[in-house]
């Protein structure tokens, strides 16, 4: 069973800055991507930003220049730095990792940028 576990979501106020991190464990084997996505109340969930398993990377337009994914392959973890926070960042994060025509799917962590 592959499992995800993300962590690192909080409060911030805007202009700040959260590290998120997500976990895989389980039956992982060639995987091409894995990414982050959000959701706020009232909308649909969104990617956010995505890497390949070699590091090349894509951004929402959104957060391109404010958000970084990173991984560690030997770890089975990704990252999403999140620099500069806007109030409009306030979502619940989720890791994804398409695996074998599988989406899979972290619990999500509540990320708020407030005053």
């Amino acid at each position: 069973q592959v499992q995800l576990v993300e962590s690192g979501g909080g409060l911030v106020q805007p202009g700040g800055s959260l590290r998120l991190s997500c976990a895989a464990s389980g039956r992982i084997f060639n995987v091409n991507a894995m990414g982050w996505y959000r959701q706020a109340p009232g909308n649909q969930r969104e990617l956010v930003a995505r890497i390949s398993s070699g590091g090349i990377t894509n951004y929402a337009d959104p957060v391109k220049g404010r958000f970084t994914i990173s991984r560690d392959n030997g770890k089975n973890t990704v990252y999403l730095q999140m620099n500069s926070l806007k109030p409009e960042d306030t979502a619940v994060y989720y890791c994804n990792l398409p695996l074998r025509g599988i989406d899979y799917w972290g619990q999500g962590t509540q990320v708020t940028v407030s005053s």
